[in-house]
């Protein structure tokens, strides 16, 4: 029995993430936040302004069905979805938390966005800058949790993580 030579071991290439890639699955729709996360330019700030904006209509338009509780129960089970969809597409690309997944951040960014409601723009926009920071930046946890628990739970986790830290900054604000 011989040992393989590095000429023989073969990774799987990474597949890029295109309209058609996210259309050829249910699981890829929802994963790359139904088209935000294919933009070219800082894909999580897309999917987070997508979060941001679909919060707003379906809360503006439909407040009877888009209540608190309502928007905590769609966030619990987009993020079972999620942990589904971002497990797929991230297994079907060869990249477990490739970039383009964006429906963490959309999930993540409607539990912010719920808990400091009601807000005004200037206050909602704060919270988007706080939530991408800590989003991007990764400090102590989210950093342990994006680098050690994989698969789609692992993806969604540290968005949350995320999330609670905004909270945390928006309630030490109004503390102070």
């Amino acid at each position: 029995m011989s040992i393989p030579d590095s000429t023989q071991l073969h990774t799987p290439k990474k597949i890029k993430a295109t309209a058609a890639f996210m259309l050829s699955h249910p699981a890829h729709y929802i994963a790359l936040g139904f088209g935000s996360g294919l933009s070219r330019i800082m894909p999580g700030t897309s999917g987070t302004l997508l979060g941001w904006l679909s919060f707003i209509v379906l809360s503006s338009k439909w407040p009877h069905y888009f209540s608190s509780i309502n928007w905590l129960v769609i966030i619990a089970a987009g993020f079972v979805i999620g942990v589904w969809a971002c497990q797929v597409t991230g297994r079907h690309l060869n990249s477990p938390d490739d970039g383009s997944m964006v429906w963490d951040e959309i999930i993540a960014f409607w539990l912010v966005l719920v808990l400091i409601t009601p807000a005004n723009f200037s206050t909602q926009l704060c919270a988007f800058v706080v939530f991408r920071f800590f989003d991007m930046v990764k400090p102590p946890p989210i950093k342990y949790f994006d680098q050690h628990i994989k698969g789609g739970f692992g993806v969604m986790w540290d968005d949350i993580v995320a999330a609670f830290y905004t909270l945390l900054v928006f309630a030490l604000w109004r503390v102070l």
